[in-house]
């Protein structure tokens, strides 16, 4: 291994400063395309920081003009090394082959920085760093990859330009002129860190339209590959208590939603997931069966209510339906969340089923949950219509969702203390609600072990938790009174970006509150969780609104950009390219007319006068042959007057009177050719009478020409004339 000190030269040759500035860009190209990868959140963080410090040693080398080498023996015997802790790593540490295999080309790319010698290595290292950025875009959905790849194409652009310029000057047999001016050298750098954004741009450009004209077969595949399974495990058939609260405490974003004529964020709606019937105490479960969604063509889905089941097939209050976009982000959930009550679902899926708790699932294993619209009818009776609402429940609902586990007697007394003044089955959902919300505090530290009865626990104990707690307390407490209740796991609405008028549903917004079943009415929704306390909007959300609003574009444009938003982006863009052809052509037609009708007035004006109009027309066209040729007319006036007084200014007296000379010879004969100096010009004259006038104005117009002679100047007119007589006879 060799390390040598700085490099000091008077005279630098091009190829070694090509080479420098060479190995400068192929180093952040291969930085760039590390950094893409990192920022997936795929690498282990011992592999970050090892690498991490190795590329940065090679930037001290590079900035300092360093060099150090690892000898050919040793690079072998660490690769032979590598390959026996390879084994070790798929076997034991990693256990994973994808992510083995990652760290053994992460180590041929440490080495081979510190051991390139030959045009292969430097393409080597090349190849290697896009083969990162095509990993991290395997690896992610986030639009942070934009900046990253605009990045490393950037850093692509120039390590390209360098690459054949080193080519160039290899091949080249003329070597260029070497300079001891480093000025130059960084005057050359400046011109390729000018022209290669643009030219990174207008390959950005060219991607982009071959992007989105690109024919789609299917839907984003990006779609498929999920950052975490954490959220799906409190949307399935079973959950137990402590799962929505794990999943509160993430911050990472789930979904956008898009409301139509919502421009202000006015909604506060909750996003149902998925219901839960059976408790046994610990965990929430769902048995009931699934049955497929009728669809009605076009990827639209109608979720029919049925009566039987104990949904409301006709509320008794006004519709108030909702129209809605969502946009969610990769979970490994097949779950639609759907804001109550969900009558039309519409997206690229190919089959949906429901189950008898109004949750939505899908079936399409090809086409993973990313994009829907929905329409749901929020409207809500109220109170009075409910507290009238009869008992005559149906008989699947008092089978299924009146099921207690062993329940500790004193929450029994304390549902039938907190309810004693209700005489309807609202006031006494009511009144459980508001004790709840009135006497317990809210927080997201769980419990280090699992009480042998968390409900009473909760209650009597602890008297503190996270909203699943809350809303299995005002569940199990409503069937001992005898009404049948259930609960659900969905999301609150979350922040409002009025950037682009979209709600943004975070992971810590994941929600469980309950359901209780009025008969004519169906199932209504009670929260008894308190309330959090509001986030201060600060100036650095308000930045984080517009990454959000990049980061929306990226999702819907660009990872699951499929066939359905190619055709809605040719729609628009078939429609507007013909709204503008059309106004194009309207302009056109009534500046058409008003042109028609002008040249109608004006030939009724002309033809009542037509003297004073030809005269008039005459004199336009004069004036018009004036001001085309005013140029060449005021040069003449200036050469006239010029050659009239030579003295004024002697060389441009004597170019005029050379011209005009020149010009008279070639009428008679002697023609001058642009690329012949005076001198070669005399010589080409044979005719000895000629020649001699000839040669004593050349004389004079040279003086007077380069040397400024006025006296030389003034003979030229007098020679001209001696040159016409002789020419004449």
């Amino acid at each position: 291994m060799s390390l040598g000190g700085p490099v000091q030269s008077e005279i630098t040759p091009l190829p070694a400063a090509v080479q420098r500035y060479f190995e400068i860009a192929l180093y952040l190209l291969v930085l760039c395309g590390f950094g893409t990868l990192v920022s997936t959140g795929g690498l282990d963080v011992p592999t970050v920081l090892l690498v991490g410090a190795a590329l940065l040693f090679r930037g001290y080398l590079l900035a300092t003009r360093r060099t150090l080498l690892i000898p050919e023996s040793w690079t072998t015997t660490l690769t032979l090394g590598y390959v026996a802790f390879y084994l070790a790593d798929y076997f034991v540490f990693s256990g994973v082959f994808v992510s083995a295999t990652v760290h053994l080309v992460l180590f041929v790319m440490v080495v081979r920085l510190f051991s390139t010698k030959r045009d292969r290595d430097y393409y080597f290292l090349a190849v290697i760093s896009f083969l990162m950025v095509l990993a991290a875009a395997v690896l992610t959905v986030d639009s942070t990859f934009l900046l990253a790849f605009a990045a490393f194409m950037l850093m692509a652009v120039v390590t390209c330009i360098l690459m054949e310029m080193r080519l160039a000057a290899a091949k080249s047999t003329v070597r260029a002129n070497s300079s001891s001016d480093d000025l130059e050298y960084r005057r050359m750098a400046f011109s390729l860190a000018g022209a290669s954004p643009a030219l990174a741009f207008l390959i950005l450009l060219g991607a982009a339209v071959i992007f989105f004209v690109l024919p789609r077969i299917s839907n984003g595949y990006l779609s498929a590959f999920a950052r975490s399974r954490e959220i799906s495990t409190g949307f399935s058939d079973r959950v137990q208590l402590g799962q929505i609260g794990e999943i509160q405490q993430s911050n990472s974003l789930v979904m956008h939603i898009q409301i139509d004529g919502d421009p202000q964020g006015s909604y506060d709606l909750k996003w149902r997931g998925v219901t839960l019937n059976v408790f046994d105490g610990k965990s929430w479960s769902n048995p009931h069966a699934q049955h497929v969604v009728a669809s009605v063509g076009g990827g639209r889905f109608l979720l029919l209510q049925t009566g039987a089941q104990g949904r409301r097939l006709q509320p008794p209050v006004p519709a108030q339906p909702i129209h809605y976009r969502v946009l969610m982000e990769p979970l490994v959930s097949n779950v639609f969340f759907l804001a109550p009550t969900a009558k039309l679902l519409q997206g690229n899926y190919r089959l949906l089923s429901m189950d008898n708790g109004d949750a939505v699932f899908d079936l399409d294993p090809e086409h993973p949950v990313s994009r829907y619209e929905a329409t749901s009818d929020i409207a809500r009776p109220g109170p009075s219509q409910l507290r009238a609402a009869s008992y005559d429940y149906p008989p699947e609902i008092l089978l299924n969702y009146l099921q207690l586990p062993r329940v500790d007697g004193r929450v029994v007394s304390l549902a039938k203390e907190i309810t004693v003044a209700a005489d309807n089955n609202y006031d006494k959902a009511a009144a459980v609600e508001r004790y709840l919300r009135a006497n317990f505090g809210y927080t997201l530290q769980l419990p280090r072990t699992v009480p042998r009865d968390p409900l009473a626990n909760f209650l009597f104990e602890r008297k503190q938790g996270h909203c699943e707690y809350f809303a299995s307390a005002m569940a199990i407490m409503l069937r001992t009174l005898g009404v049948p209740s259930r609960v659900v796991n969905g999301f609150r609405t979350g922040e409002f970006n009025d950037l682009t008028s979209q709600y943004l549903v975070r992971a810590s917004n994941a929600h469980s509150w309950v359901e209780a079943y009025f008969p004519g009415y169906g199932w209504m929704s009670f929260d008894p969780t308190p309330a959090a306390p509001a986030q201060m909007r600060t100036g650095w959300s308000r930045s984080m609104l517009y990454l959000d609003a990049l980061a929306s574009f990226w999702r819907e444009w660009v990872i699951n950009y499929d066939a359905g938003h190619q055709y809605s982006l040719g729609r628009e863009a078939t429609r507007d390219s013909l709204e503008w052809f059309q106004r194009a052509r309207n302009w056109a037609r009534r500046h058409h007319e008003a042109l028609l009708a002008a040249a109608r007035r004006t030939q009724r004006t002309v033809s009542d006068s037509p003297l004073k109009w030809s005269l008039a027309g005459a004199a336009i066209a004069l004036l018009l042959l004036l001001a085309a040729n005013a140029r060449r007319l005021w040069k003449g006036l200036r050469n006239r007057r010029l050659a009239a007084r030579p003295e004024k200014s002697p060389s441009l007296a004597a170019t005029i009177w050379y011209e005009r000379m020149t010009r008279m010879l070639a009428r008679k004969g002697w023609s001058k050719s642009p690329v012949q100096t005076p001198e070669e010009f005399l010589s080409c004259i044979a005719d000895e009478a000629m020649r001699e006038p000839v040669a004593a104005f050349t004389q004079h117009y040279e003086s007077a020409r380069f040397g400024g002679s006025a006296e030389d100047a003034q003979r030229l007119p007098e020679l001209y004339e001696e040159i016409s007589t002789t020419a004449r006879r």
